[in-house]
């Protein structure tokens, strides 16, 4: 598990304290989605199906930080849409950098060298930039529907990392990829770009998404990584996950998916259950938590579930499997 020490002891830190609270349901890391709108059209995204009024607005960065200290979370993923987009992105970020949250500004990189001068954003051991990555120059360019990307994505990785920023990627799979194009791209990010932190998910089927004909089954999901993974490839990579996540990815263990262990605050409110799936939406993280049905959702509960082996549902089940077991505890801390 490739994760900073200080930022896993505070991950560790916060489930103790969690559990000595007796409280059963808390974040792991908070998905944050200031801007829905974006400059790209990825056929596997269903985020940017709404209609224009929706996509012009902007959350207030105040609405932001109260969401965040809300939750609790000691961690943020921001994304959207393309959060570059949104005018006062800098200032969000370093508000909650100042309140010593982690914090990972998720970025397809197209806006990045063109606006990196004009932000007011500095390296900080609680702030990196997540690039998204999907492979290598041709099929990046074919999942984003839109030819250069790819290029512009790896200069602009070159260029924060010059400038001294902490880089991590993330990588979504579809049925078009295969074990070596798995290889190929982790391969390049890991030994090439030398990127910070590796992360991987596959695909899920939004209801909206423009491409419903590429999303993965569990057994494709498993074979591909078993293969992927093979030859040590798992422990030689800089990959984020826990050690049972990539044990769940190959089939080697199952989970149930812990859906309210990644929380989504949008410009909607909170929404239900989970970041992949609108259910509608609470005004508060307490009714989102208390109120949600969390029983009727996962596989073999409501069929959308069925294929689903994304990170945010599944990664916190794994965490909280690993704190629960003296071995797999060890294990994690010598791969951290």
């Amino acid at each position: 598990m490739n994760m900073p020490l200080h930022q896993a002891i505070r991950v560790a830190r916060h489930v103790v304290t969690q559990k000595l609270r007796g409280r059963k349901k808390y974040p792991f890391i908070m998905e944050l989605e200031p801007i829905l709108a974006c400059n790209l059209k990825c056929g596997g995204c269903g985020k940017i199906q709404h209609p224009a009024h929706i996509l012009k607005q902007r959350m207030p960065v105040e609405q932001a930080v109260a969401a965040v200290e809300e939750s609790g979370a000691p961690m943020v993923s921001i994304a959207g849409g393309e959060p570059l987009m949104h005018p006062q992105i800098d200032t969000m970020v370093n508000e909650l950098v100042k309140r010593k949250k982690y914090v990972f500004l998720c970025t397809n990189a197209v806006l990045l060298r063109k606006k990196i001068d004009k932000l007011d954003l500095k390296p900080s051991k609680y702030f990196a930039f997540t690039i998204h990555i999907d492979g290598l120059r041709e099929r990046h360019d074919a999942a984003v529907a839109k030819e250069g990307v790819f290029d512009e994505a790896v200069a602009a990785i070159r260029e924060l990392q010059r400038r001294g920023f902490r880089v991590t990627t993330n990588t979504t799979v579809f049925n078009t990829d295969t074990p070596q194009s798995v290889i190929d791209v982790l391969d390049y990010l890991n030994d090439e770009l030398k990127i910070d932190s590796l992360m991987l998910s596959p695909a899920y089927a939004y209801e909206k998404a423009p491409d419903q004909e590429h999303f993965l089954g569990v057994h494709e999901t498993r074979e591909l990584f078993r293969k992927a993974f093979a030859g040590g490839n798992r422990k030689r990579w800089r990959l984020v996950h826990s050690p049972l996540f990539l044990d769940f990815l190959e089939g080697k263990v199952d989970f149930e998916c812990t859906a309210w262990g990644v929380p989504l605050y949008t410009l909607f409110g909170w929404q239900r259950p989970c970041y992949l799936m609108g259910d509608g939406y609470a005004t508060t993280y307490r009714e989102l938590v208390e109120e949600t049905e969390w029983e009727k959702y996962g596989r073999g509960r409501d069929p959308r579930c069925a294929n689903c082996m994304a990170h945010c549902g599944y990664e916190p089940t794994s965490v909280l499997a690993t704190m629960s077991s003296l071995k797999e505890s060890i294990r994690a801390a010598r791969e951290t």
